[in-house]
Formats: C-alpha cells, structure tokens, sequence
C-alpha cells in the first residue's frame, strides 16, 4: 500500500518549485491533494499533472494571508475530500524579494506582505486545519521555513525574520498538540532552484547560482523533489516519534565555517 493511501493533504504555495514537486509525491503515493496557490493557472496546472499520472487532485486558489480564504480552503477540502491528515504551509511572498532589503530604507509594505504571507499564512494553516486534523484523530503539518532563518544577510531581512518566525510557531504548535495526535514540523532548505535554471548557468543569474554552489558541500544546489522527498518523510508514519522538528535540507550550506568556501574557491 502507497504511503499515503486514504490521506488527504493541502499543499499551499503547490503551483511551483517545492509546492508542486510535494503535491506531485504526495498524489503520487496515493494522497488526495488540494493543491493551493494564489495563481489560478499555476495551481490548475499542478492539478491537472496530478490527475494525468492517475492521482486526485482539487485545484484551488488562495492568499493564505486572508484568514477567511484559508477557513474556506480548509473547508472545501474537507467537502471535497471527506476530511484533513497533512498540510504542507509552504506559499511565500517571493514576489516581494527584490524590494526586501535594508532595514533603514525597505518599504514597510514590504515587510507587511512578507510577513503576512510567509508567518501569519503558516499560522492560519495551522489555526483552521488542526480542528479538521482533530475530528480525524490527528494529523502532520510541515512548515516551510529556511536557511535564512539561522544566518544573517544585507538582504532579505524580511525573509530571514518571517522564517525565523516559522521555526519558532512550529515548535510552539507542535508543543501544544503533541499529546492530542498532531505531530508539527518543519524543513529549512537551503538554496533550491529548477533544473531548468541549472543547466544554464551562463548569464548573471548563472553566476550568482555558481557563487551559492561553492557553498554547498554536496556540489550542487538543491531541487524542489529534494525538498518535497524530507516533506513526504515528515508527513509519513515513518516520523510518528518527530515532532518540533526543523529539518535543514540545504546539502551542507549551514553546516560549515565560512572558509570552506574560501578553501574551495
């Protein structure tokens, strides 16, 4: 039997990069899927690749900042679905990332919609999905937080503070819920980028990507299906004894001194 027969499981942010690989293994492995994104066709088309390999999957769009959206996300897939095992809280304010920059001079709409999105939306998920997890016994949630919550940067102050935030909200929701059957974690993954953008690594992007390679140990940057494989892990049986947990999927990119890149260089 897949791993997830009989689950169903609301992937946010599941139109792209991490979200849509997650939904995709999810599916794949026999969960039924509301894949959840503030784009329509991003989040139809996911649906539609879930559905083409055989799976069940509810296309549905939503700003997860909006609390209304997310009780009614929660609310149709329960409708849809017969109830509520696995939320995957991943949707993040990437749009924002080229305006969130020193704590002197960004916009503070800026910091407001980062926050919004990437704290309160992991929040909300959690608020209106565990009565759902609740009437089936319990359930797993997997935030998405970041390397960037461990170090500091010139830039994305924003980010870094809002993953932080979602550290911090994982591990007091999987306190409070341990011992009613709702297990909470986290994934903090490093530098991920498609396929696609690493077989050009020819113009500036290419080289900024190049830069973040030399910090990898591992020799590469992660893929979206790295990620998705420790979400699926977190949200299994297998880690029944895991919660309050935040998993670095980053191929070494916290885990070593500052001169190991200089060594590699």
């Amino acid at each position: 039997m897949a791993r997830f027969s009989n689950k169903v499981a609301i992937v946010t942010g599941g139109g792209s990069g991490i979200g849509a690989a997650t939904a995709r293994l999810l599916a794949g492995e026999g969960a039924q899927v509301t894949v959840a994104d503030i784009s329509a066709d991003a989040a139809e088309a996911v649906a539609d690749q879930v559905r083409s390999a055989g799976g069940a999957a509810l296309p549905y769009v939503v700003d997860v900042s909006d609390a209304d959206a997310v009780a009614a996300m929660v609310r149709t897939t329960v409708q849809q679905f017969g109830g509520l095992d696995i939320v995957h809280n991943n949707a993040a304010a990437l749009d924002q990332n080229r305006f969130d920059q020193d704590v002197a001079t960004m916009d503070l709409a800026t910091w407001d919609r980062v926050m919004a999105v990437n704290l309160t939306g992991p929040m909300l998920g959690c608020r209106y999905a565990i009565p759902a997890m609740l009437a089936r016994g319990g359930g797993a949630i997997v935030n998405t937080a970041s390397a960037a919550a461990f170090h500091g940067s010139r830039s994305l102050l924003a980010y870094g503070t809002s993953k932080a935030g979602v550290v911090a909200l994982t591990r007091y929701v999987a306190t409070a819920y341990a011992d009613r059957g709702i297990r909470c974690n986290a994934i903090a993954p490093g530098v991920v980028v498609s396929s696609e953008m690493q077989d050009t690594l020819g113009g500036p992007m290419g080289d900024r990507l190049k830069r973040y390679t030399v910090q990898h140990p591992i020799g590469r940057l992660g893929y979206p299906e790295d990620i998705a494989e420790a979400v699926a892990y977190l949200a299994s049986d297998a880690a029944a004894f895991v919660t309050g947990e935040v998993l670095r999927i980053d191929g070494g990119y916290t885990a070593h001194d500052p001169s190991y890149a200089w060594e590699r260089a």
